[in-house]
């Protein structure tokens, strides 16, 4: 018989503003999800209608207290706040409860720290980390004796977090050191990929919505595909065939999530960059999602923090049989599908043709009949729609579409 796991005990607590009541519902719904991501168990919600955090303690004295009584009661081990904490608000609420404080950036670094598989990966999150934590070191004294194990602790490790100031920032100019290898090693696939004449499409969306579960259709690609958040961390370019036969690159990023650390903005740079230099991104939705608008507003936002807003975008609505009803999609162009629909696949891959058409150029040409090597090339690398045969001059005519700077149309 199967031993029952051992969840951590989590309380999570958070601030609700006047009139951002329900912004502020799908925002703690979401915590609870990320804590339960990270391998804890919601025991108990606390939130104060507030229209600042307290300056001492976040949440007013009288709840503090509550919160004490709380953590006693149902024997927490850790409490998470919805707000950013600062090194003296950890200082001052662990004055009153003897249990360990952390913040929600540091339950999304310790997912991150979870779901790394590359050693790139794995760099990425321990730098987002170190830069979390330096800034904090010097009010991190009693936390650290009581963070022990368990969420907020897994990355760099404990042994790492007590070393002092020079050793971290010495550690994370190793790290940087290290992410440009990687840096410079993916630019040169990039470079390949670009002279090669290959269409490149980057997968986006807000985490969850279900982009491996799209890539692993479109491609038949074995991605890890889970319903849970930052279930792909990695960058993975995969090769898709399309209707009419033209190979194209289609590369699966790190999911967005609102409040996205900016430490995490940093570190990733490099791993989004691998979808800023493609001609077309596919921004998958999740459309049976509660806060749909605020999910499309999160991408939306950190693509043109990252100035990938003017790459040509096709909305992919997901999930539609999740859906009673039509779906409110409101971003153009879309297609509303269901990945796990076979046919709603083979749609995505005609609306994805004829999207691609958009930002191609028109070509006719005459190929020799014995040119058979060049007809495989036009039909791997571009939008083939006629292919004749002339017997009387003994060439071939194709015609179809490519991109821009391709040899196969007029400069």
């Amino acid at each position: 018989m199967d031993e029952e796991k051992v969840y951590e005990k989590v309380i999570i607590v958070g601030i609700e503003k006047q009139h951002e009541e329900e912004a502020f519902r799908y925002s703690f719904d979401e915590l609870e999800q990320l804590v339960e991501n990270a391998g804890g168990k919601v025991v108990a919600r606390l939130s104060q209608k507030r229209e600042r955090p307290d300056h001492k303690t976040v949440i007013g004295k009288g709840k503090v207290n509550e919160l004490k009584n709380l953590v006693e009661e149902l024997d927490v081990q850790t409490v998470v706040f919805n707000q950013e904490l600062s090194p003296s608000h950890v200082r001052n609420i662990q004055e009153i409860i003897d249990t360990k404080v952390i913040d929600r950036i540091q339950v999304i670094l310790d997912i991150f720290a979870l779901r790394a598989r590359s050693k790139e990966g794995r760099l990425q999150v321990e730098l987002a980390q170190l830069s979390y934590i330096l800034p904090r070191l010097a009010g991190q004294g009693i936390n650290m004796s009581r963070l022990g194990a368990g969420i907020g602790t897994r990355g760099p490790g404990e042994t790492k977090l007590e070393t002092d100031r020079r050793h971290i920032q010495r550690q994370m100019t190793d790290i940087k050191r290290e992410l440009k290898k990687f840096a410079a090693h993916r630019e040169r696939s990039r470079e390949q990929r670009k002279n090669s004449n290959v269409f490149q499409i980057g997968l986006i969306g807000y985490t969850n919505a279900g982009k491996s579960t799209v890539l692993n259709q479109l491609t038949e690609a074995d991605t890890y595909e889970k319903n849970q958040l930052f279930a792909t961390l990695d960058p993975l370019t995969r090769k898709l065939e399309l209707p009419s036969g033209m190979q194209v690159t289609i590369t699966d990023t790190v999911g967005f999530i609102q409040d996205l650390p900016t430490q995490l903005i940093e570190a990733f740079k490099s791993t989004l960059e691998e979808s800023k230099d493609v001609d077309l991104l596919l921004h998958v939705i999740d459309a049976s999602a509660d806060n749909l608008k605020a999910h499309e507003q999160t991408v939306l936002s950190l693509l043109k923090e990252l100035d990938m807003a003017d790459i040509p975008t096709l909305n992919v609505y997901n999930k539609r049989d999740l859906v009673e009803g039509p779906v409110p999609s409101t971003l153009y162009p879309n297609i509303v599908i269901s990945a796990q629909d076979e046919a709603d696949i083979d749609a995505l891959r005609d609306k994805l043709e004829a999207e691609m058409k958009k930002n191609m150029r028109h070509y006719q040409l005459e190929i020799e009949s014995h040119r058979g090597d060049l007809l495989v090339e036009i039909r791997q690398q571009t939008l083939l729609e006629r292919q004749l045969f002339d017997e009387e001059k003994q060439v071939y005519f194709v015609e179809g579409y490519a991109k821009p700077e391709s040899k196969w149309v007029d400069q």
